[in-house]
């Protein structure tokens, strides 16, 4: 990676190229899934089998759709010991997290002849996509479902595709630990569409949430508004804020662990010390050679990272908050000086022991984080995502009578004279 400063002329052209990647949509893509959706829409299991039958060579019924418990128990009896003793240890840290941001139904009686409130409710059922194939992610599995548990919603269902009729038993074990109800072998956009709209044997869900490819990503964005959705992700993304102090090494490694994950990562640097910006980059250099996924993180670094030296922290926070990162780590001697001015960011990492890494998997806060800006409008996932709030509204005779007339008078001022009558009509003596 280039080392680089805000003065740099085409310093802002190649910053715009960073902040406006997007995995782009390949031609066809938006008709497939399209296509996907009506056929499971229209015909149900029979169009949902055909599908995980053709891209998963995988047959099902409505007999083998869905894991059993024969099935979860050899998962669990594959899971070591260890394995399972940090999964649960995860489970718990994320339920106990989750716990701290549940609200209440609330009733306000500040006015003598007026009652209003707000009444929480869980959503009765929930789905989340779990990658399959390939890609095994226990940790996606926990900050899915957990925080819709933790929320109370009745029924939560997982999806994850299983190419061969081969599921990971991580996935599997995680999806037990989270108290998932039931788990269907489908995958792709055609589960996106089963959960939206149901079939004979996949009951309709009221959201969606969880990570996936294109063909899934751009189902969650059709079937929004049939049913809510999480938030449409974006290529994941680090920026890591230094004042100098601190190993260039934990820094090197830190922008590598988002680098590795696509060609789309964003991994910068800001840094007040030019010596540690050079130590950081001598030290990406020789920490790339030594990963599985160097191809992958180099190109990543190549095309969408940074290095860039600020004349003060201040200059850092500033450009921080002007494109809100996914992760920001505060690598810097006094963290909690600094995190007061920070606006927009999805995480916030303090200090030079606290790597984002920690925030993926055991922390406790959820790693669904809002990414490609959107940090300045979206937060986290979280309890929120998994209820509804309800307002309520009680006026006794003497409170109408008291609001009545202002009532009427804006009903009048936007010409909705029935909406203006429903209110004369209970003032009359």
């Amino acid at each position: 990676m280039e080392i680089l400063r805000f003065t740099d002329s085409g310093f802002e052209e190649a910053f715009r190229v960073i902040l406006e990647r997007r995995e782009s949509v390949p031609e066809g893509v938006e008709k497939t899934v399209s296509s996907i959706i009506e056929d499971v829409r229209r015909r149900g299991d029979a169009a949902l089998f055909e599908y995980t039958d053709r891209f998963d060579r995988l047959k099902l019924s409505s007999e083998s759709l869905q894991v059993n418990e024969e099935e979860i128990g050899r998962a669990l009896s594959a899971v070591d010991i260890k394995s399972m003793d940090v999964l649960r240890l995860a489970a718990q840290r994320i339920a106990d997290f989750h716990a701290r941001q549940k609200t209440e139904t609330w009733l306000s009686t500040a006015e003598e002849d007026v009652l209003l409130g707000q009444m929480v409710r869980p959503m009765d059922r929930v789905g989340i996509y779990v990658p399959g194939g390939k890609a095994a992610y226990p940790s996606s599995v926990l900050m899915n479902a957990i925080p819709a548990k933790v929320a109370g919603v009745e029924e939560v269902f997982m999806t994850v595709p299983m190419p061969d009729g081969e599921a990971d038993p991580h996935v599997l074990a995680a999806a037990h630990l989270a108290g998932v109800d039931r788990i269907f072998k489908i995958g792709g956009a055609q589960a996106i569409a089963a959960l939206a709209y149901g079939t004979e044997s996949v009951p309709r869900v009221d959201k969606i949430t969880g990570p996936g490819n294109i063909y899934v990503a751009t189902a969650k964005k059709m079937v929004f508004g049939q049913v809510d959705i999480d938030m449409i992700a974006g290529p994941s993304e680090i920026l890591v804020i230094n004042d100098g102090s601190g190993d260039p090494a934990h820094a090197a490694a830190d922008l590598l662990s988002q680098a590795e994950h696509d060609e789309l990562a964003s991994s910068i640097l800001i840094t007040t010390s030019e010596e540690f910006a050079r130590r950081t980059q001598e030290e990406l250099r020789k920490q790339l050679e030594e990963l599985p996924r160097r191809e992958i993180a180099r190109r990543s670094l190549d095309s969408y990272g940074a290095i860039i030296i600020a004349a003060d922290l201040r200059e850092a926070v500033s450009f921080s908050n002007r494109i809100a990162p996914e992760h920001l780590e505060l690598a810097v001697e006094k963290p909690f000086e600094i995190l007061p001015r920070i606006r927009h960011a999805g995480a916030v990492f303090l200090g030079h022991y606290t790597p984002e890494a920690a925030g993926d998997y055991l922390a406790g806060p959820n790693h669904t984080l809002p990414t490609g800006g959107t940090a300045r409008f979206f937060s986290p996932l979280g309890v929120d995502d998994f209820v509804k709030k309800t307002s309520i509204v009680s006026f006794s005779r003497e409170g109408l009578e008291r609001l009545g007339d202002q009532i009427v008078h804006l009903a009048q001022l936007e010409g909705l004279d029935a909406h203006a009558r429903s209110v004369s009509i209970r003032l009359k003596k």
